[in-house]
Formats: structure tokens, sequence, C-alpha cells
């Protein structure tokens, strides 16, 4: 089934360019210039990934993506300029699975969308009858159910994106490792797309955050100043 693309971005010139791109790789795409229109038709008749311009007039990307996480999960992407190092940090926070800097390639833009796109379909699909059942994984009070993605703490449900489960994953699979960025990118982003550490230090603080609002007391993924990070049982 081919995939739908939603742009936002007041820029029209950025909007035709990438929506030509996307469709020559076989997307379909719908491009709008005005984020409340933007809005309304993506709540009434979802994408099946967003890519929003974060500086827009009127309601910025900052607030289109708030607005739509009151009644949606899809995915989103950012385009910010190298200046908004805070709106990026906020937008992650928020429930937006990456953001790319402008200038950007569109090849760069390209392969982010197909990730998030390929890691949210393997996300929702069950399991195959043939196939046996993969075992949770169970840290403590950690749990998480890799085929089902869902994870609990404390037997409280915990909502991740796509991005957050494979970063938590990988730390949880193997407790008590430190896991350098490096090792974290190449989990969450599988395929050859450059990624920088701020974008992973986005992702461990959001993961943070979303235990913190379940357990205030949360402290087991530690940083280890210079090396990375690691799950933490005790």
């Amino acid at each position: 089934m081919t995939a739908t693309i939603a742009l936002v971005d007041d820029d029209k010139n950025i909007l035709t360019s990438v929506s030509i791109a996307l469709q020559a790789e076989g997307f379909i795409t719908r491009i709008y210039s005005d984020p409340e229109a933007a809005l309304r038709a993506l709540l009434d008749n979802p994408a099946d990934l967003a890519v929003f311009d974060i500086k827009m007039p009127q309601l910025d990307g900052i607030e289109l993506l708030r607005r739509l996480r009151e009644k949606s999960q899809m995915p989103v992407i950012f385009l910010t300029s190298k200046a908004d190092e805070l709106d990026e940090a906020l937008g992650l926070a928020m429930g937006a699975d990456d953001y790319i800097a402008k200038p950007f390639s569109q090849r760069l833009l390209i392969a982010r969308i197909r990730a998030i796109l390929r890691r949210a379909e393997v996300s929702k699909t069950p399991p195959s009858a043939e196939e046996p059942p993969s075992e949770p994984i169970i840290r403590g009070r950690l749990e998480m159910d890799p085929p089902r993605h869902r994870v609990k703490w404390s037997g409280k449900d915990v909502t991740l994106t796509v991005t957050e489960f494979l970063i938590l994953e990988t730390l949880a699979m193997r407790p008590d490792v430190v896991k350098s960025r490096n090792q974290l990118m190449d989990a969450a982003y599988q395929d050859d797309v450059y990624v920088d550490d701020r974008t992973i230090d986005s992702h461990i603080k959001r993961l943070r955050r979303k235990f913190r609002e379940i357990d205030p007391e949360f402290n087991a993924i530690e940083t280890l100043y210079g090396a990375g990070y690691r799950f933490s049982e005790s």
C-alpha cells in the first residue's frame, strides 16, 4: 500500500520541491501552507506520516503538534533551522518522531521517512501464527512486549514512539551494559542516515520524562558521561 505523506510549511517552494521528490519515490503527498487547515484535514483524514516546519506564522509547528497529539499518534518529522535547538528539544519532548535541520538533503528526508514508516509498520504487525510468540522483556519494574509495542512500568502503561521503544529495548536487552550513542543510533535508525548526538540525548530525556510522569523517582536510565547510557535494574 502506498504511503501518504502530509507536508505542512508556509514556504510553497519547499512544499512543491519536496512533494515532487516524494512522488518520484512513489509516495502520495498532501501539501498545506495553512497549518490550521492542515490540522483540520489531518484529524479528519490522517496521513501515514506528516512533515511539519517549526517556524510558521499564526500556528507554529510546536503548537500544531501539540493539538495533533491530543487525538493522534501519527508519526511526525520536524523541519527546523540550526538555531532552533530549544524548539527541537521541545518538539521531541511533545512527541515528534524526529527532526531534520534546514537546509536539508531531500535524500536524507526521504530516508528518514522510510525508516519511521517501516518501524511503525513493524510495531503494529501482529506476530505470525506460524512463529513462536516473542518473550516479553522483564527488567525489574519494566515490562516490554516487542511484537505489540507495549511498555509497562510498575504495571502502568507507558506510551512510546517507535524510536523511543527501540532505544529503550536496546538498553533493556542488556541491563548494566553501557550503550554508546552510536549503538543507540544504529538501533533506532537502521538505515544509513546521519543523526547527531543531540537527537539521541533528546530521545533519552523524553523517555525519562514519560517514566517520571508515572514514577517521579524513576532513575533506571543512567548517563555515563563520555560513554553513553545504560539501563539499571536496581
